[in-house]
């Protein structure tokens, strides 16, 4: 029984940004900060499925590939990448790539990397706030500038890279044939409304990702019977005994708590292993289970840690 005020490991990225605001009151502008990864406090506990994210581009990410489930297992890796993107801010010309723009022959990917030319081939589109892209593994894709997303992906850092913006990093011809589906991206579903106050924007056989709208001074009764994330991007709440604001996450697992609406509502991310979305998550008018109303029940473990890594 797990309910924890996840902590915060910074990654300073080139194609960073210096100013966090709202979502984080770190600092970048001596070194930019590209991305924050939520974690659990526990550092001896079993890393989760999932790994939650913030990112924060002034420039354009690699253009990369991530294996499936099979590939990663037969190079001695646990688990492949899918992901999906939730626009939290985007500049008016900001733009996401995703898939090519016509199917490649394996031979005619390689020779696109080796000359560049994969550049012109990626499919791009404008991106808003409030839009949502999955990225299933295999499929081609990449992050332009001016955009603030959250990010919820299958624990996993194995990412191969087509081009990279004349960065001189090293590209990943090789891999990047072997596991890309080198064709337009399939259709994404529609996101659906399970109630008023949930919507489902994914459905995966990896996770599930929701968005939620709590209106001012409700409550609700969280109930995780898994490993369930949860990210506020708008608004106040008082989570288990977290209170808890733009950027702040809480992770939970085999634990149950409420959450009280502040005056203002709140709104956010709730991510869970999929596939299905599960309907006893979020219920509404949910007894106050945490804090002196019920102080038998499971509390929030706080944390404001935050480590820095560079890459």
């Amino acid at each position: 029984m797990t309910i924890e005020h996840a902590s915060v490991q910074v990654a300073r990225k080139p194609w960073g940004v210096a100013d966090l605001y709202p979502w984080s009151s770190i600092d970048g502008s001596a070194d930019a900060v590209g991305e924050l990864w939520f974690q659990r406090n526990d550092k001896d506990a079993a890393d989760p499925a999932l790994l939650l994210k913030l990112l924060f581009t002034s420039e354009p990410l690699s253009i990369q590939v991530h294996p499936d489930d099979a590939f990663a297992r037969s190079t001695g890796l646990s688990n492949g990448k899918t992901e999906a993107w939730y626009i939290l801010s985007a500049t008016p010309e900001a733009r996401v790539a995703l898939g090519l723009k016509q199917a490649l022959t394996p031979e005619e990917l390689r020779a696109s990397i080796k000359d560049g030319s994969i550049a012109g081939l990626i499919h791009w589109r404008s991106v808003a706030k409030g839009d949502t892209i999955f990225v299933p593994a295999g499929t081609i894709h990449a992050i332009g500038a001016g955009i603030v997303l959250a990010e919820i992906q299958q624990r996993s850092d194995a990412t191969y890279r087509l081009f990279d913006h004349g960065r001189q990093r090293t590209l990943h011809e090789d891999s990047a044939v072997a596991v890309s589906d080198a064709g337009p991206a399939q259709p994404q579903s529609a996101p659906h409304r399970l109630s008023i106050a949930r919507t489902v924007l994914i459905a995966s056989p990896h996770f599930v990702l929701e968005r939620i709208d709590l209106e001012a001074n409700s409550n609700w009764a969280l109930n995780a019977d898994r490993e369930t994330w949860v990210l506020v991007i708008k608004g106040h709440a008082r989570i288990g005994m977290t209170n808890a604001t733009i950027g702040d996450a809480i992770y939970m697992d085999a634990d149950r708590t409420g959450i009280e609406v502040g005056p203002d509502g709140m709104s956010g991310l709730i991510a869970y292993p999929g596939p299905d979305p599960v309907m006893s998550v979020l219920k509404n008018g949910g007894a106050r289970v945490a804090g002196a109303a019920d102080p038998s029940a499971a509390h929030a473990v706080e944390s404001n840690e935050i480590v820095e890594v560079r890459t």
